[in-house]
C-alpha cells in the first residue's frame, strides 16, 4: 500500500502531461493531415516560408503551386503551413 501512495503523484503527473502536451499535439497533427489530404486545385495556401500561393496540381508527396501567372513551383506537401483565408 505504501508503494501505491508513493507512485500516485507520478501517475497523476504523467496524466496531466498527456492531456496538456501530448493530446493537443496529436489533434493538431491530425487536423494538418486532413487539411493536406483535402487540398485541391485552386486552393490558396501559405507555405512555411510565408509565401501565399495557389495550388496548381496535387500529387502524393508534392504539390505544384502557382506563385504568379508565369511561375509554377513544385514543393513538398509538408511545407504547406495552412490554407489562406482572405481577410475581406
Amino acid at each position: 500500500m505504501e508503494i501505491i501512495s508513493q507512485l500516485l503523484p507520478f501517475i497523476f503527473l504523467i496524466a496531466i502531461m498527456y492531456y496538456v502536451i501530448i493530446r493537443p499535439q496529436q489533434k493538431e497533427a491530425k487536423a494538418k493531415k486532413e487539411m493536406l489530404e483535402a487540398l485541391k486545385k485552386g486552393d490558396k495556401v501559405v507555405t512555411n516560408g510565408g509565401f501565399i500561393v495557389v495550388v496548381h496540381k496535387v500529387e502524393e508527396n508534392f504539390v505544384s503551386v502557382k506563385m504568379n501567372e508565369d511561375t509554377i513551383v513544385k514543393i513538398v506537401k509538408d511545407s504547406i503551413a495552412k490554407k489562406y483565408e482572405d481577410e475581406a
